[in-house]
């Protein structure tokens, strides 16, 4: 857990994953001019807004990138680092939803992105643990099977190349199995550092700690202000994850916490690929090596955030692992946060919400890397007014009445119960002196609700547990020490600052010291 003398600065928790161990700051070379137009604010600085900045700033513009902690804090710090040639939604879900052109581009797209990441790790010559690696995605019993042809077939009919196979590196017994070939893994960190490097050295302008609060409209520029700080620029994206504020995408993406761990073996037995099983929610696994040592990367029990208990998600990844490796130890565990959006695709491109000019990209679902990529390269093509085969079917403002519909009405259904029923559930006490060192707590005391958390000293830190986004109830995540919610994904630390949108508020803080 990070302390007052150790601002957590590069992660949206108490967890840290391996690739955030080797972060540092990043210098923002070049001074920033108060009377400057800039063709474009990047606002984030993932794997997004990186490669749409230097995509950007190559092109010949003069780009700013804001960050509101530090690059690589969020997501993109928190990846599994796989790249892969299919994804979450599988090419025959697309289908079914999209037609064969819309599967078609989304296969392209992926593939694209995919082919972004290395070019780049060529081209600026990135020293980050790029390996290519054999895919394999194995059904363990009959109706897994048939969801196995399914996602045979689909990825066929796109030119994914993929094929049956009866041998799989796991421990695990199956009854079926596919090969996915030219798959490949990294350091994430590592990646993005470099690219914020290759883009400072090319005139660009980062600038960490800076919370982008809002965006006005004045004349035909956009002014980004964040405290007294005000930023002018001709065009807008937001690379965030999701958009902040209140807009559709929350009710069109829903927000989930994945759970990783980092496991020293007792043995050898690593597997040189990377492997997928089929359960819901399915587990994943590869190897990375981590300052000389090898660690098995595995990762699963993926529920919606502030949902469920991420105390039990752990132990049951690790109880799943130990059952199937022979686990010395775990060196790393950590959690991250993805959208999955109702109708299976990303939205990447003009926001209907706002105004002209004004981008954003969301939606990846477990596939950020790839979707990060080539959202990237989408939004620097739109913002440069190109034509770009990918935004039509990827717009934010695209009509699905029947895909994705289903899933819309019970995410939405969910979201109104949880901001209802929350509010009743919260214990009432006359004191906070019960609290245990490291734990937090919803209590009702003097008939006023507050988000409660009570540090390894003794110190009470009391917020506001309404949710500055959309008045949802906070959940505490014990493990991330952190206050999440469970209807659009907030997320705050235990001073109630903003650790992920879709909020740009704090918590409020609330003085009960006469309560300890």
């Amino acid at each position: 857990m990070a302390t007052k003398k150790e601002p957590n600065i590069f992660r949206d928790g108490a967890q840290q994953s391996p690739w955030q161990s080797a972060l540092s700051t990043v210098n923002r070379h070049k001074a920033m001019g108060q009377d400057t137009v800039y063709d474009a604010i990047i606002i984030g600085g993932g794997i997004t807004g990186l490669t749409a900045a230097l995509l950007l700033q190559n092109a010949g513009g003069n780009i700013l990138l804001a960050e509101a902690h530090t690059i690589g804090f969020g997501t993109t710090g928190g990846t599994s680092a796989h790249i892969n040639t299919f994804a979450d939604t599988t090419y025959k879900e697309a289908e079914s939803a999209f037609g064969k052109e819309g599967a078609q581009l989304f296969a392209d797209a992926i593939n694209e992105g995919f082919g972004l990441i290395s070019s780049n790790i060529k081209n600026y010559r990135i020293e980050c643990d790029y390996e290519t690696k054999t895919g394999f995605l194995y059904a363990e019993d009959e109706k897994q099977a048939d969801q196995l042809d399914d996602i045979f077939s689909g990825a066929k009919a796109v030119g994914v190349a993929v094929n049956y196979t009866i041998k799989v590196p796991t421990p695990q017994s199956f009854q079926a199995a596919l090969e996915f070939e030219r798959q490949a893994q990294f350091h994430p960190t590592k990646y993005a550092l470099a690219l914020a490097k290759a883009f400072t050295d090319a005139g660009g302008i980062i600038l960490q700690h800076t919370n982008i609060e809002r965006v006005e409209k004045e004349d035909e520029n956009h002014i980004g202000i964040s405290g007294g700080l005000k930023i002018k620029a001709k065009k807008v994206i937001y690379a965030t994850h999701i958009p902040p504020g209140i807009n559709s995408y929350s009710l069109r993406c829903a927000p989930y916490r994945s759970y990783v761990l980092g496991v020293k073996l007792k043995t050898d037995t690593y597997p040189d690929a990377l492997i997928y099983d089929m359960q819901e929610p399915y587990h994943y696994f590869r190897t990375h090596e981590i300052d000389g040592e090898k660690l098995l990367i595995a990762g699963g029990n993926d529920h919606k955030t502030g949902h469920d208990s991420p105390e039990k998600a752990f132990a049951d990844l690790e109880k799943y692992v130990r059952k199937n490796y022979n686990v010395s130890s775990v060196k790393y565990q950590w959690s991250s946060q993805y959208y999955v959006p109702v109708d299976g695709f990303p939205y990447i491109g003009q926001m209907p919400e706002a105004s002209e000019g004004v981008y954003c990209a969301t939606g990846y679902n477990g596939n950020g890397m790839m979707l990060g990529s080539i959202a990237g390269k989408i939004l620097s093509d739109l913002v440069q007014g190109k034509a770009n085969k990918y935004e039509k079917v990827f717009s934010p403002s695209r009509l699905k009445p029947v895909a994705g519909f289903k899933a819309f009405v019970q995410e939405n259904a969910d979201v109104a119960y949880h901001f209802v029923a929350d509010r009743f559930g919260i214990h009432e006490t006359d004191s906070l002196k019960r609290m245990q060192p490291g734990t937090g707590k919803l209590l009702e005391i003097d008939g006023k609700k507050i988000a409660a958390y009570r540090d390894d000293q003794g110190e009470i830190f009391a917020l506001n547990p309404v949710c500055t986004h959309a008045g949802c109830i906070v959940n505490w995540n014990g493990e991330e020490k952190s206050w999440d919610c469970p209807c659009h994904g907030a997320r705050y630390d235990v001073h109630g600052q903003v650790l992920t949108g879709p909020a740009t508020l704090s918590l409020a803080k609330i003085d009960f010291k006469d309560k300890q």
